[in-house]
């Protein structure tokens, strides 16, 4: 079992975002903005899912999974309202969410169905925010010139995603859920995670009037397939999801716990939901 606290961001959303708040970065901005257009929908759904599954356990295996469920749903009720008043803010500048519409309508067909399939699609999405959040806590640098309320949002949620992205999984695993749904959502999640979130990306620099600009492109290439590029630094721990011995806890969550000890003062712990 994992062990989760609950965290309250000390900072203030209420303050407008500036348009291009990312180091002056248009893709950069753009691509977290698109994230974040896609959390609040996406973390309550992780949460319907996480519950209905914990419903399904039996007696004794819910007095095991019981404390870190409520640490579960605590962190990502946390990270869907804090993320609405991030959003709130950028819409200010005349973007447009057209992903969550979209999302809406896609995860609706799973309502109601077995407990499992939801479970197998949060643990899916999952994994992909543990590595991207892997990712931008290995390179903190990349939120180097943002207003430090806005970097303390952005590192903070990564934290957090590390550190609870074996929840899901495991209650999958305890539901009997088999390696062969598993893979088949995660291949099915990769399709549509990659394809909205670029998609919202074009969308976001588009009504931005930077979608055509050298420089964004540059950017692009640079932060996703460069060198050191998200994409090509999560190929292979995405790859080690489809192994029938995978488990989220064999990619190590250290910079996680570091950067949460490191900065307690950005937020209060508040306990579990």
């Amino acid at each position: 079992m994992t062990e989760l606290t609950v965290r309250r961001l000390l900072i203030d959303l209420e303050k407008p975002v500036p348009r291009h708040w990312c180091n002056g970065d248009a893709f950069l901005t753009a691509w977290f903005n698109a994230l974040s257009m896609s959390f609040p929908v996406g973390e309550q759904f992780f949460i319907d899912s996480v519950r209905a599954g914990f419903k399904a356990l039996p007696d004794g295996q819910q007095t095991h999974f019981k404390t870190e469920v409520q640490g579960f749903v605590g962190q990502e009720a946390t990270h869907r309202r804090i993320h609405a008043l991030f959003n709130a803010q950028i819409e200010k500048h005349g973007l447009v969410n057209e992903w969550e519409p979209r999302a809406r309508v896609r995860l609706s067909l799973v309502e109601g169905s077995d407990p499992r399939h939801g479970l197998a699609i949060t643990a899916a999405n999952e994994h992909f925010t543990a590595l991207f959040a892997e990712w931008m806590l290995a390179h903190p640098q990349r939120l180097d010139g943002c207003e430090p309320r806005l970097k303390a949002l952005w590192l903070w949620h990564s934290a957090e995603e590390a550190e609870h992205k074996c929840t899901a999984f495991d209650l999958y695993q305890a539901l009997g859920g088999s390696h062969a749904w598993r893979v088949k959502w995660m291949r099915r999640v990769t399709l549509i995670f990659l394809t909205d979130t670029l998609r919202q990306t074009v969308n976001n620099l588009r009504r931005d009037g930077t979608l055509w600009r050298w420089s964004t492109w540059q950017s692009g290439w640079h932060h996703m397939l460069g060198r050191q590029g998200l994409l090509r630094l999560s190929l292979q721990p995405w790859r080690a999801y489809f192994r029938a011995d995978f488990h989220p806890s064999q990619q190590s969550s250290d910079l996680s716990e570091t950067w949460l000890e490191q900065n307690a003062n950005l937020y209060t712990r508040v306990g579990s939901a």
